[in-house]
């Protein structure tokens, strides 16, 4: 009986010991195990991906403006040709003939002018016979007159005398009309002599346009005609050859999608890779920014036009080129990987205060205080104590400040001015908290622009320009909200809201203030979170298989 009991008693216990391991395997296999990464300190550049075609910068298309057959063809693809050389002739023939017949219908236009002249002087010359007739009339009727006075001859010669006087009267002006007639005559037959003109004249120039010739020096990169082929010019011009002006000085034209083009401007630098050449990287500048959208699939994209030197004839019309346009670069800022920024863990709350400029109701002036150094690079002990590390930690309006102090090559006039526009500026900004959080934004980018618009004032006409060029650079920083997790000292998951700046598509900028709730914990070297693994999950890593004889519950 005894024996029973003790043999029931270490059975019991092998069960409760068997049980307490099977529980401690299945929380172990339950157990969430995190992937980390750190934080790191070092320079990011921001930059833009797109792609497009090489072209020259200047090439001409060469048409023709009259019809006909393909006579001879005087270039050939990659041939070098001078501005005004022949490249290539139409049959002319047809528009020799159109010539001759011009030159005839004009030759026959002043024929007909000679022969209104002299219409118009034989009319001039009835008008003088018509003029000495009335004359004659007259005098005899004067006569007659004075003999009817003195009764020497009757009544009726005299007014047979006044009736010549009516009709050659008349007879006057039938010939001047036809003097007016044989002008007008006169003048339509010049007026057909400058048609004919004007007709032979366009005969010419189309004649001349049989002879095509090279609009530019250049190189011919493309010809479409054949000889004996016919052209037909009707409603454009067809086109005969493509002339690139120069291919030592090209361009790519990068199609730029319409979220990144705010970050692209003139000026700045962009390299790029073309599928002939492997390996091998190219730089240019940004020349323009096209304003006209191409919409494609409802994907609006900008043209940014890339100049670049091709001293070595290397790189040819037509290459597809993937374009890298660096828009921002950070020198020693810390940098976060852009996994742990995706990370989103059920149950853990990020820290109210670990986020400048987030009212709560702990540190609600602090926090509004530090947003408004940042949006104008303030001289808060915040902004302050940011500024002075090596990443600018104090956001981009303080080191908007830093530079503008630093390269702006400012007299000790204009410093003391600056000094005082940010001092006049620190109350408005403080009082940004009591604005309603949907306007704050709003309010804020509001005395930003007045600050930047008084500093504008100060600057001289050789500084002005390379302020507006800051400005410009600094306006398109835009800062972000994200969230980070780290494990504590007990190994759980801890959150922080976080203020982001630029990304080179791996890792993003952090901001972190040195006097925040969250620079003890976020800074370099520090482990974040960068994604979790299960255990229990499907597809995830299973814990090893116990050794020994499994138990039979």
């Amino acid at each position: 009986m005894k024996k029973t009991w003790i043999a029931g008693g270490l059975v019991a216990v092998a069960l409760a010991a068997g049980g307490g391991w099977w529980w401690t395997q299945r929380s172990a296999a339950q157990e969430v195990q995190y992937r980390t990464g750190k934080i790191e300190r070092g320079a990011l550049q921001a930059a833009v991906a797109a792609s497009g075609a090489v072209s020259p910068v200047t090439q001409v298309t060469v048409g023709t403006q009259v019809s006909g057959q393909i006579k001879e063809i005087l270039v050939d693809f990659n041939s070098d040709v001078k501005a005004g050389q022949l490249i290539a002739v139409i049959d002319p023939e047809t528009f020799e003939y159109r010539v001759r017949s011009a030159q005839a219908d004009l030759d026959a236009a002043r024929a007909a002018v000679l022969t209104a002249q002299a219409n118009e002087l034989a009319a001039r010359a009835q008008v003088s016979s018509a003029q000495t007739d009335l004359n004659e009339a007259r005098r005899t009727h004067d006569r007659n007159l004075m003999l009817v006075s003195k009764q020497f001859v009757a009544q009726s010669e005299a007014d047979k005398s006044n009736a010549l006087v009516n009709t050659t009267s008349e007879a006057l002006k039938v010939a001047q009309a036809q003097v007016g007639v044989s002008e007008a005559q006169t003048q339509s037959a010049r007026a057909s002599v400058l048609q004919r003109e004007a007709s032979l004249a366009q005969s010419r120039i189309d004649l001349t346009r049989t002879r095509i010739t090279s609009p530019v020096s250049g190189i011919v990169i493309k010809r479409t005609i054949e000889k004996g082929q016919t052209v037909a010019a009707s409603l454009q011009s067809p086109e005969l050859f493509i002339i690139a002006q120069n291919l030592r000085e090209m361009q790519v034209e990068a199609a730029i999608d319409e979220a990144d083009v705010g970050r692209i401007r003139n000026g700045q630098k962009a390299t790029f890779t073309v599928d002939a050449f492997p390996g091998q990287t190219f730089e240019g500048q940004i020349a323009q920014v096209r304003k006209a959208a191409t919409n494609v699939a409802n994907v609006v994209t900008y043209v940014a036009v890339v100049h670049f030197s091709n001293s070595e004839g290397r790189l040819l019309p037509g290459m597809t080129a993937n374009v890298r346009v660096v828009t921002d670069v950070r020198e020693s800022v810390l940098k976060v990987p852009n996994a742990a920024l995706r990370v989103r863990i059920a149950g853990v709350e990020p820290v109210a205060e670990s986020v400048p400029g987030a009212p709560s109701s702990a540190s609600k002036s602090g926090a509004t205080e530090s947003s408004a150094a940042g949006a104008t690079g303030q001289n808060t002990p915040q902004a302050a104590q940011g500024a002075g590390q090596g990443g600018g930690q104090g956001g981009p309006g303080s080191e908007f400040r830093q530079r503008l102090m630093a390269e702006m090559n400012l007299s000790a006039e204009q410093k003391e001015k600056v000094e005082a526009i940010y001092a006049a500026a620190r109350p408005r900004f403080m009082q940004l908290r009591e604005v309603p959080e949907a306007e704050r934004a709003k309010a804020r980018e509001r005395i930003t622009g007045e600050v930047r618009a008084q500093l504008a004032e100060l600057m001289t006409p050789e500084q002005k320009p390379k302020f507006a060029a800051l400005v410009t650079e600094m306006s398109g920083r835009a800062v972000t909200r994200g969230r980070l997790h780290v494990l504590d000292e007990q190994g759980k998951p801890k959150a922080f809201n976080v203020r982001l700046g630029i990304t080179d598509g791996t890792t993003t900028e952090l901001f972190v203030p040195p006097n925040s709730p969250a620079a003890q914990e976020l800074k370099e070297g520090a482990v974040v979170i960068t994604g979790t693994v299960s255990s229990a999950a499907p597809g995830g890593p299973r814990p090893a298989a116990p050794a020994g004889p499994r138990m039979a519950f």
